[in-house]
């Protein structure tokens, strides 16, 4: 983000490649609509490209993309106080059906338990308190760390810590029949 700020547009393609999968993973699953995750994640890289010339150091630059895109839903929910944090399977199109790599040698049979534990997976992530939600998506698709999360939510390290193992917790309870 520096070299962006500093002048090289490059730089601003190597962020966005690096970080555009998890930010909008990130949002898909916090509001669970298509079209409005995509709105808000247009949002978030513009907010990054209004801020270039003033960008500076606080944090890790995940840190900062993902508070960046915290405070946007945070805002979303706010202007629309009806709406609230739900499925995955959101309401646009474009939706594709959840599609697991293969190899040749693996038996119909081990392909159709693996998306079954897949949609099982993404099924107990979605019916995580919405606390809980954030923390593990946060932690899993940003890679950000317990302080990180902190920073990006504004809870305590140890809220998080909490958070995070009762969303493990229960997804291991919810994934155990297929362990």
């Amino acid at each position: 983000m520096e070299r962006y700020r500093d002048g090289d547009a490059a730089a601003f393609d190597v962020l966005y490649g690096r970080h555009k999968g998890g930010v909008f993973r990130y949002l898909a699953r916090q509001c669970g609509n298509h079209g409005v995750a995509e709105e808000l994640f247009q949002e978030v890289w513009m907010n990054v490209i209004r801020a270039r010339a003033s960008y500076t150091v606080q944090a890790k630059f995940t840190t900062y993309l993902y508070r960046v895109a915290h405070n946007r839903l945070i805002d979303h929910f706010r202007r629309h106080k009806s709406a609230q944090l739900v499925s995955l399977d959101g309401e646009g199109e474009e939706d594709e059906p959840l599609e697991l790599p293969a190899q040749s040698t693996v038996q119909p049979e081990r392909m159709a338990q693996a998306r079954e534990q897949a949609a099982r997976l993404l099924w107990l992530v979605e019916s995580l308190p919405a606390l809980q939600r954030e923390a593990f998506l946060l932690h899993e698709e940003g890679g950000l760390s317990l302080e990180q999360i902190a920073e990006v939510t504004g809870a305590g390290r140890e809220t998080v810590k909490s958070r995070l193992r009762y969303a493990l917790d229960k997804l291991r309870e919810g994934m155990k029949d297929y362990l």
